[in-house]
């Protein structure tokens, strides 16, 4: 029957089966009805789906709430389609084989977990699983990379729900690892075991959906050029686990499409051979750069349109950064729950209400001093933040 519906019509389909599920309806009644109307959905008409609905004016909040019940109603006709592999060394084979680590710490700890059940006072057994449960927190380079280098890409082709919903999925799975970590030295066993649990489905879940959805709708948006910068970006992040391969070069993949689009190479600019007169005194573009990576803090700059300009890429950062934030809504580089404070910040730059914001915060046991200033200029026109 679904052969008989235009691409509209299976859209609207879609984004009315997932309102229902929103309005309160059941997964049972929904998916029964599903299977009914549409068969074999692809990732590509589910993401778009999604978008259609954070356009119309659905809150992230809303649909990050539901998506795992949406892909559950989805779930039979995803399952049916081959995960997209690629070569060694492209990004998403790196992705699909840190996702198989993950998988098999996972089964490991929960064979570990049904041991604990039945034999509650068995110390060292418990002591096995809370060491076994440390491996798993690598996985938050895999997740990094995603919000980092990956979620920039497919915003500029104008996919923009994964970096709202999922890096909002990442957060949910980050506070559930922490409050796990805590629960494991308190060693309340009933507890453990129904949180840990929840923890590892939560990650299979999330493994799903960038094996049937993320990944082959981002293969099917971006290009081979856009891969390679995503690559190239990767080392500024690092891997949960695993060692990429070099199979597909990046830089191949750079050089051919130099070669096929650019006439000529670029040349050096003047400026940057004579230097650049400053506020006081004269530098180099190469001096700049240089003292600027050498500073014993983060910068981060910001134009007045609020993009990503630049950032400090020193080896010893506090925050993860990769060249694929370059002209990214600052408001995307961080995750929706504080996108309001970001917006807050800068509003009032923009109004002239305030000449810094700052505030600390806790990261990693450590604390971290955070200072905003906007950069006006001379006839007081705002020109972005640092």
């Amino acid at each position: 029957m679904s052969e008989y519906f235009s691409e509209q019509d299976r859209q609207e389909k879609l984004k009315n089966i997932i309102k229902r599920l929103h309005q309160g309806e059941s997964v049972h009644d929904v998916k029964k009805d599903f299977h009914k109307l549409i068969k074999n959905v692809s990732s590509e008409e589910i993401s778009k789906m999604e978008q259609a609905l954070l356009e119309e004016g659905f809150s992230v909040a809303e649909i990050q709430k539901l998506c795992e019940v949406h892909v559950e109603v989805f779930r039979d006709s995803l399952s049916k389609q081959k995960t997209a592999a690629r070569l060694p060394g492209h990004p998403i084979h790196s992705f699909l084989l840190e996702n198989k680590e993950i998988k098999q710490r996972i089964k490991q700890l929960n064979i570990l977990l049904r041991k604990i059940k039945k034999q509650k006072q068995d110390k060292p057994l418990y002591k096995q699983f809370k060491n076994k449960f440390k491996e798993i927190k690598p996985i938050e380079l895999h997740y990094q990379r995603k919000e980092n280098q990956l979620f920039p890409y497919l915003e500029q082709k104008g996919f923009t729900g994964p970096s709202k919903v999922m890096w909002g999925k990442h957060n949910e799975i980050r506070k559930k690892i922490k409050q796990c970590q805590e629960l494991l030295y308190q060693e309340v066993i009933p507890v453990v075991i129904k949180e840990c649990s929840s923890l590892f489905a939560g990650i299979l879940k999330m493994i799903f959906m960038e094996e049937k959805i993320l990944f082959p709708t981002a293969l099917k948006k971006l290009t081979e050029r856009d891969w390679a910068e995503i690559r190239k970006g990767e080392k500024g992040i690092g891997y949960a686990w695993i060692k990429p391969g070099n199979v597909w070069d990046a830089g191949i993949v750079i050089k051919k499409d130099i070669n096929n689009t650019r006439a000529t190479g670029g040349e050096t600019s003047l400026a940057s051979q004579r230097g650049l007169t400053l506020n006081v005194g004269t530098l180099t573009q190469e001096q700049i750069n240089l003292m600027l990576k050498a500073l014993p803090f983060d910068v981060t700059c910001v134009d007045e349109e609020d993009k990503v300009l630049y950032y400090t890429g020193s080896e010893e950062r506090v925050f993860p950064r990769s060249p694929a934030i370059i002209g990214r809504k600052v408001q995307n580089c961080h995750p929706q729950k504080s996108v309001h404070v970001v917006d807050q910040i800068l509003k009032a730059f923009k109004e002239k209400k305030h000449k810094v914001a700052e505030f600390w915060m806790s990261m990693n046991e450590r604390f971290i001093h955070i200072r905003y200033f906007p950069l006006y200029d001379l006839l007081g026109k705002y020109n972005g933040c640092t």
